[in-house]
């Protein structure tokens, strides 16, 4: 069967019409660039003799559209930057399934006799305190962790009050942190043991399931195990 070429049409342009796009297209900035060029050009050839453009004017007209190329080109840039940061953050919260993490929450559960949590603190303090509380409410143990400085407190609980003696089963508890220093009373932040379940990205935000009520940001996650 005998074949008819398409005649008028390059490769090129067959591309570029099956794409939506012509090949020859330019950016806006370029189109802009062009007009800009061809308008001085014009104002350089129609200048009068007797009273030329001031040398420092053309040179500033230059430097303007020069200055547009590159912020044009610096937008560009930190937009592929931008895609890119966003991409290794997804990298980052999907290798973290599986991990433990510490996010802010009281919550504190007992598991094997073991269990654990932290404290975050706004500015160094002389003591804290934290208070181990049943589901009930009912006070189960309250815990020393001495002088700390600004950042982080961890503490494990055993299960067991001050003499030693086991006194709470495993399940969920809760607790809270009380800091003071001097006569002030640092700012405290619960901070709670969660394993990161899943992740999920949406509008642009990458967030974690970490077992509680809301997902979380990878920017939330305090410390990780």
């Amino acid at each position: 069967m005998a074949t008819n070429p398409v005649s008028g049409n390059s490769a090129a342009d067959i591309y570029s019409a099956l794409n939506g796009t012509k090949a020859d297209s330019t950016s806006k900035t370029a189109d802009a660039q062009n007009r800009f060029l061809t308008l001085l050009t014009t104002q350089l050839k129609m200048q009068d003799p007797l009273n030329p453009m001031d040398n420092a004017q053309v040179t500033s007209q230059l430097a303007q559209i020069s200055t547009v190329d590159g912020i044009s080109k610096l937008n560009s840039t930190l937009e592929k930057l931008t895609a890119s940061s966003s991409e290794a953050q997804q990298l980052q919260a999907a290798a973290l399934v599986g991990h433990a993490v510490l996010v802010e929450g009281s919550k504190l559960e007992l598991v094997n006799g073991k269990s654990m949590g932290g404290v975050e603190l706004a500015s160094p303090a002389d003591s804290v305190k934290v208070t181990i509380k049943s589901a009930s409410g009912a006070v189960v143990r309250e815990l020393e962790l001495g002088p700390q400085d600004t950042g982080i407190a961890q503490f494990i609980w055993d299960g067991k009050d001050a003499s030693g003696t086991a006194v709470a089963n495993d399940g969920k508890y809760s607790f809270t942190a009380k800091a003071a220093q001097g006569t002030s009373t640092p700012v405290t932040t619960p901070l709670e043991l969660s394993v990161v379940k899943s992740i999920e990205r949406t509008g642009g935000v990458t967030r974690l399931d970490v077992g509680q009520k809301d997902l979380v940001s990878i920017d939330n996650i305090k410390q990780i195990y």
